[in-house]
Protein backbone atom coordinates (compact mmCIF):
# COMPACT_ATOMS: atom_id res chain seq x y z
CA UNK A 1 0.00 0.00 0.00
CA UNK A 2 1.52 3.51 -0.86
CA UNK A 3 1.65 6.21 1.29
CA UNK A 4 -1.14 7.93 -0.81
CA UNK A 5 -4.03 5.70 0.04
CA UNK A 6 -3.51 4.98 3.52
CA UNK A 7 -6.94 5.04 5.66
CA UNK A 8 -5.37 6.61 8.46
CA UNK A 9 -3.54 10.13 9.08
CA UNK A 10 -0.43 10.83 10.83
CA UNK A 11 -0.46 14.14 12.68
CA UNK A 12 2.19 15.71 14.75
CA UNK A 13 1.79 17.52 18.26
CA UNK A 14 3.70 19.06 20.87
CA UNK A 15 1.89 18.17 23.55
CA UNK A 16 -1.30 16.38 24.51
CA UNK A 17 -4.49 18.07 25.74
CA UNK A 18 -4.54 17.77 29.60
CA UNK A 19 -7.14 15.15 30.73
CA UNK A 20 -10.48 16.56 31.93
CA UNK A 21 -10.72 16.54 35.90
CA UNK A 22 -13.02 14.46 37.18
CA UNK A 23 -15.49 15.61 39.21
CA UNK A 24 -15.45 15.08 43.00
CA UNK A 25 -18.26 15.97 45.62
CA UNK A 26 -17.29 18.37 47.53
CA UNK A 27 -17.85 16.78 51.09
CA UNK A 28 -15.15 13.41 49.53
CA UNK A 29 -12.30 16.27 49.26
CA UNK A 30 -9.53 15.53 51.87
CA UNK A 31 -7.35 18.85 53.24
CA UNK A 32 -4.08 18.24 52.62
CA UNK A 33 -3.52 17.95 56.55
CA UNK A 34 -5.58 15.20 57.04
CA UNK A 35 -2.66 13.19 58.40
CA UNK A 36 -2.04 15.86 60.78
CA UNK A 37 -4.94 15.08 63.68
CA UNK A 38 -3.86 11.26 62.86
CA UNK A 39 -0.43 11.61 63.96
CA UNK A 40 -0.88 14.05 66.69
CA UNK A 41 -2.85 11.60 68.80
CA UNK A 42 -1.08 9.81 71.98
CA UNK A 43 -1.36 5.93 72.13
CA UNK A 44 -3.49 4.71 74.90
CA UNK A 45 -1.48 3.74 77.62
CA UNK A 46 -2.22 -0.27 77.94
CA UNK A 47 -4.28 -1.23 80.89
CA UNK A 48 -1.68 -2.25 84.09
CA UNK A 49 -3.14 -5.53 84.04
CA UNK A 50 -3.49 -6.59 80.22
CA UNK A 51 -0.05 -7.69 77.76
CA UNK A 52 1.96 -4.32 77.39
CA UNK A 53 0.81 -3.11 80.67
CA UNK A 54 3.77 -2.23 83.91
CA UNK A 55 1.82 -4.93 85.78
CA UNK A 56 1.40 -7.95 83.68
CA UNK A 57 4.84 -7.41 82.69
CA UNK A 58 5.86 -7.28 86.28
CA UNK A 59 4.41 -10.91 86.94
CA UNK A 60 5.70 -12.20 83.68
CA UNK A 61 9.09 -11.04 85.14
CA UNK A 62 8.42 -13.02 88.49
CA UNK A 63 7.31 -16.40 86.64
CA UNK A 64 10.77 -16.12 84.59
CA UNK A 65 12.36 -16.19 87.59
CA UNK A 66 11.03 -19.70 88.76
CA UNK A 67 13.16 -22.49 87.08
CA UNK A 68 12.35 -26.68 87.06
CA UNK A 69 14.29 -27.87 89.39
CA UNK A 70 14.96 -30.69 86.69
CA UNK A 71 15.48 -29.06 84.13
CA UNK A 72 17.98 -25.56 84.09
CA UNK A 73 14.93 -23.79 81.94
CA UNK A 74 12.55 -21.08 83.65
CA UNK A 75 8.53 -22.19 83.80
CA UNK A 76 7.24 -19.21 81.49
CA UNK A 77 10.13 -20.42 78.89
CA UNK A 78 9.41 -23.72 79.42
CA UNK A 79 6.07 -23.46 78.52
CA UNK A 80 4.76 -24.20 81.46
CA UNK A 81 2.19 -21.14 81.95
CA UNK A 82 -0.77 -21.05 79.63
CA UNK A 83 -2.47 -18.00 81.00
CA UNK A 84 -2.35 -15.05 83.03
CA UNK A 85 -5.57 -12.90 83.54
CA UNK A 86 -5.41 -9.96 85.99
CA UNK A 87 -8.43 -8.80 87.21
CA UNK A 88 -8.12 -5.23 89.57
CA UNK A 89 -5.21 -6.41 92.24
CA UNK A 90 -6.20 -10.12 91.52
CA UNK A 91 -4.05 -12.26 89.67
CA UNK A 92 -4.81 -15.74 88.30
CA UNK A 93 -2.24 -18.14 86.78
CA UNK A 94 -3.25 -20.95 85.06
CA UNK A 95 -0.35 -23.39 84.47
CA UNK A 96 0.39 -27.01 84.19
CA UNK A 97 3.99 -29.64 84.64
CA UNK A 98 6.02 -31.47 82.61
CA UNK A 99 4.44 -34.71 84.08
CA UNK A 100 1.42 -35.24 86.52
CA UNK A 101 4.22 -36.49 88.22
CA UNK A 102 6.42 -34.59 88.56
CA UNK A 103 8.30 -34.20 91.84
CA UNK A 104 7.46 -30.53 92.46
CA UNK A 105 4.11 -31.21 91.80
CA UNK A 106 2.62 -29.96 95.53
CA UNK A 107 5.41 -27.10 95.68
CA UNK A 108 5.77 -25.35 92.73
CA UNK A 109 1.67 -23.69 92.23
CA UNK A 110 2.45 -22.56 96.06
CA UNK A 111 6.15 -20.92 94.92
CA UNK A 112 4.23 -19.56 91.71
CA UNK A 113 1.72 -17.70 94.08
CA UNK A 114 3.99 -16.25 96.45
CA UNK A 115 5.96 -14.82 93.45
CA UNK A 116 3.00 -13.65 91.84
CA UNK A 117 1.09 -12.29 94.93
CA UNK A 118 5.08 -10.35 95.56
CA UNK A 119 4.71 -8.07 92.65
CA UNK A 120 3.71 -4.39 93.25
CA UNK A 121 0.35 -3.98 92.17
CA UNK A 122 -1.02 -7.56 93.30
CA UNK A 123 -3.03 -7.75 95.85
CA UNK A 124 -3.70 -11.17 95.54
CA UNK A 125 -3.12 -14.54 93.49
CA UNK A 126 -4.32 -17.96 92.66
CA UNK A 127 -2.94 -20.69 90.65
CA UNK A 128 -5.10 -23.05 88.88
CA UNK A 129 -2.81 -26.21 88.10
CA UNK A 130 -4.34 -27.85 84.72
CA UNK A 131 -3.83 -31.41 82.55
CA UNK A 132 -5.38 -30.32 80.09
CA UNK A 133 -4.13 -29.73 77.31
CA UNK A 134 -0.82 -32.23 78.49
CA UNK A 135 2.69 -29.91 78.36
CA UNK A 136 4.98 -31.12 75.47
CA UNK A 137 8.22 -29.92 74.78
CA UNK A 138 6.51 -27.86 71.15
CA UNK A 139 5.53 -25.39 74.30
CA UNK A 140 8.80 -24.22 74.83
CA UNK A 141 10.11 -21.09 73.58
CA UNK A 142 12.93 -21.38 71.52
CA UNK A 143 15.65 -19.72 73.63
CA UNK A 144 14.59 -22.67 76.25
CA UNK A 145 14.90 -24.92 72.91
CA UNK A 146 18.31 -23.64 72.78
CA UNK A 147 19.35 -23.74 76.06
CA UNK A 148 18.37 -27.25 75.85
CA UNK A 149 20.08 -27.83 72.89
CA UNK A 150 16.87 -28.75 70.51
CA UNK A 151 17.68 -26.28 68.30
Amino acid sequence: MSEDTRPYTVESVDAAPPAPERPVLQEARRKADYLEGFLSQKPAAPDPGSPGGEVYDQVIQALREIYDPEIPVNIYDLGLIYGVDIADDHVVVTMTLTTPHCPVAESMPAEVEIRVGSVPGVGSAEVNLVWDPPWDPQKMSDEAKLELGML
